[in-house]
């Protein structure tokens, strides 16, 4: 595997090192030691699935508090996605900043996530397939989400108009007065009790 630095603080794009003939390839996607070596997460408790069939499809932005907070590791394998992360760590250098990658088939890119983060993604193409492995469980009690389109991050989206879950649809702005995550990212910054 290639580690390559991100622009933000502590994310990683990891290239695979093909090994192939006219039949195909073999390559290593993770591994535990190539992690360690850059102090990345080695322990991961779950690996998800996820396929958006319809071009324009929006999931995000989303991510967890506390204890549920997750590192993501992030690959598409049919398809082709436009990924976004904001970070939402209040100590980072990169804090508030947000990031675009474009993962698809072709270069089958993958992006190390560190928690603190909220991530979502756009379907580029129909049949979009992605697979994300967690460092932690979901936690429906400690998920939190931010508006995919809030004006504070002005992210460049590629669709004006996506297709979006009720769920997403309804996520609000994110405050940046009252809002953020601490290093230790235990809770929310709270201020006057405003969550």
């Amino acid at each position: 595997m290639i580690f390559e630095r991100a622009k933000l603080d502590g994310v990683y794009k990891i290239s695979l090192e093909k090994r192939g003939d006219s039949r195909g390839f073999f390559a290593r996607s993770f591994c535990i030691d190539e992690f360690s070596t850059m102090n990345l997460e080695t322990t991961f408790v779950q690996q998800n699935t996820s396929l958006s069939h319809q071009k324009n499809t929006l999931r995000g932005m989303h991510y967890q508090l506390g204890n549920s907070a997750e590192v993501k590791y992030i690959r598409c394998f049919s398809g082709a996605i436009f990924d976004v992360i904001i970070d939402l760590r209040k100590q980072s250098p990169t804090y508030l900043q947000y990031e675009t990658f474009e993962l698809n088939e072709e270069n089958r890119l993958g992006l190390y996530i560190p928690k603190g983060f909220a991530h979502g993604y756009l379907s580029i193409s129909n049949d979009a397939l992605l697979s994300y492995t967690v460092s932690s469980r979901y936690d429906p009690d400690k998920e939190r989400g931010i508006r995919w389109n809030d004006p504070l991050f002005a992210i460049d989206w590629p669709k004006e108009k996506p297709s979006l879950s009720e769920k997403d649809s309804n996520y609000q702005d994110f405050d940046a007065e009252t809002r953020g995550l601490d290093t230790k990212f235990e809770e929310e910054k709270m201020v006057n009790g405003v969550n």
